[in-house]
């Protein structure tokens, strides 16, 4: 698909008012994504697996307005509380979606979002938020539309999740996710993330994501900024085109269940992200020592236990551990006992993978 074929025809219906919600999970990047186009176009694909705990609770109530405006009229609340600093990130997701949702224009909408997890403990609620939003909207189109297919449906909610915040395309649907084109990967695509689709394993079913806060604090360098510096990075053309590769090998291992390969690949890319910021710049270094502190003590485990767990990393200092179903009773009493310790209180989430977003109720009043 390109991106007109998400602008609709004239609707078929009048909608006065409605009230939709959705949760939608946050993900994590097994193969990172780190750079990006015009548009929010990625530079390179990616892979992720879907959260479970870790989501966003967002309702949108639509009032039709007597007189439609120019721009996108909205009140936005987080936790119950007026949330002016969130809004010019919705207004200029609003200004990039007006082409696909022009009913925007004619309803006042009041946005109010909640997260099951803190907020800046280092999770990617902009992906889990922006997602969930996306829902609310195309699914208050079907209204409009009702012929709109449930395909159609989420690859629209995907497309325009990714125009809010690259990641928050990954967190429509789940287990597995993969977004941006892909020689190896039938239908996948730049503007919208899909379902994968290729042989996994039983292994990865029900797989563990610890996540680990070690710093809670704003980030020094932002996502957006961060991303903005792989342009006439160094080595950005190597990375971009190592990426490429590494989705092609994590699709045998996925089918394999080789979880020796998956641990190399997962901490390798994890590691790649990290130094792509520390080659950059100006350069930077996202992760605290205690994250290092952390990742040697999984290291270290993992040989003498013959377990299976290994660490990720998001674009901060917070480490994610993954480990099997199976491995649990082995692996969470030391995350508790030996790296609870390097955590701000000892705070940390047990999350697994997930299945996507749910709808929670759109109900319309006419």
């Amino acid at each position: 698909m390109i991106e007109t074929d998400f602008v609709p025809l004239p609707y078929q219906q009048e909608v006065n008012e409605a009230k939709i919600t959705w949760k939608s999970p946050s993900n994590i990047a097994l193969v990172k994504y780190w750079g990006k186009k015009a548009h929010q176009i990625p530079a390179n694909p990616s892979i992720s697996f879907t959260l479970s705990a870790c989501a966003t609770t967002t309702s949108v109530t639509f009032e039709k307005l007597q007189t439609p405006s120019k721009g996108s009229r909205f009140d936005f609340f987080f936790e119950g509380r007026p949330k002016e600093d969130f809004k010019p990130k919705i207004d200029q997701f609003f200004e990039r979606t007006k082409t696909y949702l022009p009913f925007l224009g004619s309803y006042h909408l009041k946005i109010s979002s909640s997260n099951s997890f803190p907020h800046s403990s280092g999770i990617a609620s902009s992906a889990s938020g922006m997602s969930a939003l996306a829902l609310c909207l195309v699914d208050f189109e079907r209204f409009l539309n009702p012929e709109m297919t449930e395909a159609h449906f989420i690859k629209k909610a995907s497309f325009l999740a990714r125009l809010g915040s690259g990641s928050a395309c990954r967190s429509i649907e789940g287990a597995l996710v993969q977004w941006g084109a892909h020689a190896g990967i039938a239908e996948s695509s730049d503007l919208y993330g899909i379902r994968y689709e290729g042989e996994v394993a039983a292994i990865f079913n029900n797989y563990h994501d610890t996540i680990l806060l070690v710093d809670k604090g704003q980030k020094q360098v932002s996502s957006t900024v961060g991303h903005g510096l792989m342009h006439g990075h160094p080595f950005s053309e190597q990375r971009f085109a190592q990426a490429h590769d590494t989705v092609s090998s994590l699709q045998s291992i996925l089918a394999s269940g080789d979880l020796k390969a998956f641990i190399q690949l997962v901490e390798s890319e994890a590691l790649t992200l990290h130094a792509m910021m520390m080659t950059s710049l100006p350069y930077f270094v996202l992760m605290k020592p205690n994250t290092l502190q952390i990742i040697n003590k999984i290291w270290a485990f993992r040989e003498r236990s013959d377990t299976h767990l290994c660490f990720t990393l998001d674009a901060g200092a917070n480490v994610h551990v993954l480990y099997p179903e199976n491995e649990k009773t082995l692996v969470y009493p030391f995350i508790q006992e030996e790296l609870l310790p390097f955590c701000e209180k000892r705070q940390h989430i047990c999350d697994r993978v997930g299945f996507g977003a749910k709808k929670v109720t759109a109900t319309p009043y006419n």
